[in-house]
């Protein structure tokens, strides 16, 4: 797996949007309060050329417009680094203009987004073996105050902390509005753990997962290359994270079953499941941790659900692609990256 180099001091930040660009509020005021805030650490700042694009239907431009952005800032000499400026919706159609080719054999370059992101973010590794960091999108970053998961996802994309911890309480309703873009998380949420078995866990293995409702669009595409990661990295045990946006519970088990059935839980050695945005509730005599379950149990390793992971904020920041040692004690989680070489 290739690490690339994390952001140092007074380096360059690129900006893109191959899913949703800052051309509404509240993204637009948020994105501009995070370049505030990046300039004032002393970081400069290139943003491409559909950041404050909303010409797209799902995405910010045409596919081929997103691909063309990505395969420059990724594989040019611009920025250090590169984040997204959103989720959105059809990111997929972006992927046959992605030269995979050409971000393989260019040097590793740190690229984060989340949600509709998942496209990169779990490609880069399975694609073209480099880790990339699912977490927040650019218009996070502009909240005030940073809530201390957004403090969390700038250390890593630095270097300066390669642990992520949960947190006590997470957000049901937000409060940011076109009126307030600055509102941070409105966490008033208790945070239980659910474990399957309910015991304690300590184990090691190389994170891989995202979004559920894009993952299983990639499913037998030309684009999903799970069952040769599987192979290049199984024995170190793959821990599976997911979380899901659209889908209700139904659809999480749908979702699960047809990633089963590709193989790609093949070599798991543990799942970590965030909460579902739209799957909280009862559906249809199906609640979402049976959705989950049904699916999962057949495996026998540790299944973890209701992690700080997906919409409903905090988001713990991963690295997809990348090793890892996950514990979990009582109502606690710790992820400890391990950057190999």
């Amino acid at each position: 797996m290739r690490y690339p180099e994390f952001l140092k001091e007074g380096g360059t930040i690129g900006f893109v949007a191959p899913s949703y660009g800052c051309n509404i509020e509240p993204y637009r005021s948020a994105f501009e309060n995070a370049q505030k805030k990046f300039r004032e650490l002393g970081y400069n700042l290139v943003l491409g050329p559909n950041c404050y694009e909303g010409s797209g239907i799902g995405i910010s431009n045409t596919p081929a417009l997103c691909g063309e952005e990505i395969n420059t800032y990724l594989a040019g000499k611009s920025c250090d680094v590169v984040i997204s400026c959103g989720g959105g919706e059809l990111m997929c159609q972006d992927l046959p203009y992605i030269d995979f080719d050409r971000l393989s054999a260019s040097p590793p370059k740190w690229y984060m987004g989340f949600s509709d992101n998942t496209n990169l973010t779990f490609l880069l590794p399975t694609l073209c073996d480099t880790a990339a960091i699912y977490g927040p999108c650019a218009p996070a970053f502009g909240m005030e105050p940073w809530h201390p998961v957004i403090r969390s996802a700038w250390d890593l994309l630095c270097g300066r902390n390669l642990e992520v911890c949960g947190y006590d309480k997470w957000e049901k309703e937000s409060r940011k509005t076109e009126e307030h873009p600055l509102e941070p998380y409105n966490v008033t949420e208790s945070k239980l753990l659910r474990r399957y078995p309910d015991e304690n866990i300590c184990l090691t293995g190389r994170l891989l997962g995202g979004c559920l409702d894009c993952l299983s669009n990639l499913v037998g595409t030309r684009f999903d290359r799970v069952r040769e990661f599987n192979r290049r990295y199984g024995d170190e045990g793959i821990i599976w994270f997911l979380e899901a946006c659209d889908l209700n519970p139904m659809g999480i088990r749908r979702s699960l079953w047809q990633l089963k059935e590709a193989g790609w839980f093949d070599r798991v050695s543990c799942f970590l499941i965030g909460r579902p945005l739209w799957g909280q509730e009862e559906f249809l005599g199906l609640d979402p941790y049976q959705a989950v379950l049904g699916i999962l149990e057949e495996y026998s390793v540790p299944v973890i659900l209701d992690v700080d992971l997906g919409h409903l904020p905090p988001s713990m920041p991963l690295i997809s692609g990348g090793m890892a040692r996950v514990t979990v004690e009582g109502n606690e989680i710790a992820i400890q990256h391990d950057i190999e070489g």
